[in-house]
């Protein structure tokens, strides 16, 4: 990375950027924000961008769309001021779910966030463990997906897991269960999960495999009522586990999702900073600094 290259610190990540500014060496600039009274945002970059390879650092995690608009505020006044280019990092994507049609008349929201951060002026995107790295194809610019799970699991390995087993709550977290594992020198095993699209309610359905005496890691991309993970962690306990660890990348953590997989016998829960929260212990700069 180039050592003139800016890193605007958006309102919503400010120690993200800065870590990415002390491990690139670029320079930091902290965005001015302000919320009026009627509740719009306002957004001032206090430096010159123009001729500069800017980079824009804004999370959107709740208020998602006030974050959002944040950041397209960002990305089209570095444009609009002369930035040559701008690199836009958003390490959590709101509407990232909803990538795909489900039921008859349903928005593609993620399309349409995606190609919003295009026509404000972004000329690259980078995220984090994206629901589906499908997604950046609606993308005309380069996107690119990185993953905390490497970062994750080294963290884990601080634990002195006992014989661990990773456990995938769904089809969809089948590779970071092998890829924990892996760095964990454990095993893998994968869920089925359905989930009624019109209430809500999952139904996890367990394997045979023995975990008495045994650790255990529930890995997934991001828990926000905690139910997939609670389900998860009562078939793991049935099944003889030990101590039981939950991973993630983005804790949302909405309402009593905490409580709910603590009850169901989660021991520990480990996430990244890409939503802030009491266990985001994880910093994912290193793994976006290898991309800028």
């Amino acid at each position: 990375m180039k050592q003139e290259m800016l890193i605007l610190a958006g309102p919503a990540s400010p120690r993200t950027a800065e870590h990415l500014a002390e491990l690139t060496g670029a320079q930091l600039v902290k965005v001015e924000y302000k919320r009026f009274p009627d509740g719009e945002s306002y957004i001032r970059l206090p430096v010159s961008v123009e001729g500069e390879e800017v980079v824009v650092v804004q999370t959107t995690y709740p208020e998602q769309d006030k974050r959002l608009v944040e950041l397209l505020l960002m990305i089209e006044t570095a444009k609009d001021l002369g930035a040559k280019s701008v690199t836009t990092v958003a390490p959590y994507l709101a509407y990232a779910r909803q990538d795909r049609q489900f039921r008859d008349g349903e928005a593609l929201s993620v399309k349409t966030v995606l190609r919003l951060i295009e026509a404000a002026g972004a000329t690259k995107f980078v995220t984090v463990d994206i629901h589906k790295k499908e997604s950046l194809s609606w993308l005309s610019i380069e996107g690119i997906n990185v993953t905390a799970v490497e970062l994750l699991s080294e963290h884990l390995k601080k634990q002195k897991l006992s014989n661990p087993v990773v456990i995938a709550p769904d089809v969809g977290a089948k590779w970071r269960a092998e890829k924990a594992a892996e760095i964990l020198r454990g095993e893998t095993v994968v869920l089925e999960k359905h989930r009624d699209r019109i209430t809500g309610e999952i139904v996890t359905k367990g394997v045979e495999v023995d975990l008495r005496g045994r650790d255990v890691v529930i890995i997934d991309d991001l828990i926000s009522t905690g139910g997939t993970i609670a389900n998860a962690a009562k078939i793991a306990k049935k099944k003889g586990a030990g101590k039981v660890y939950v991973a993630c990348t983005h804790a949302l953590l909405i309402g009593a999702a905490m409580e709910k997989m603590v009850k169901a016998g989660v021991d520990e829960v480990i996430a990244t900073d890409t939503v802030p929260s009491p266990v985001s212990v994880v910093g994912v700069a290193p793994a976006i600094a290898k991309v800028l």
